[in-house]
């Protein structure tokens, strides 16, 4: 089992940057594919960004590519989600999950162990 703890949401106004960190216990998060998923009121939770556990392959939904990053410390037990350039649209609260499996992929149903969420407004 794996513990996950979603932080540093907040408001930003649009073009501004929040980094989100998911703080892992329980197992090392080495083991683990990790994701960012979001979910707006009103709508289904939806895939943001994915990290593998090995060979560090990345997979990013083309609504955030080229303006949020995934990446992960092992030795903090922490995956970080930097968003940039933010939109009014990415207002949404914000979920960490893992994955036993290797690949990062898109479906919410196909992670193990998901975080309580943390929420990210944007003004604009």
């Amino acid at each position: 089992q794996v513990q996950l703890v979603e932080s540093g949401g907040g408001l930003a106004q649009a073009g501004g940057s929040l980094r989100l960190s998911c703080a892992a216990s329980g197992r090392p998060i080495r083991s683990y594919t990790m994701g960012w998923f979001r979910q707006a009121p009103g709508k289904e939770r939806e895939f943001v960004a994915g990290l593998s556990w090995s060979v560090g392959v990345t997979l990013y939904a083309d609504s955030v590519k080229g303006r949020f990053t995934i990446s992960r410390d092992n030795a903090k037990n922490t995956v970080y989600l930097q968003t940039n350039s933010l939109k009014p649209e990415d207002t949404a609260v914000y979920f960490c999950a893992a994955r036993r499996q290797f690949e990062p992929v898109t479906t919410p149903r196909e992670y193990d162990y998901w975080g309580q969420g943390t929420h990210i407004t944007v003004s604009s």
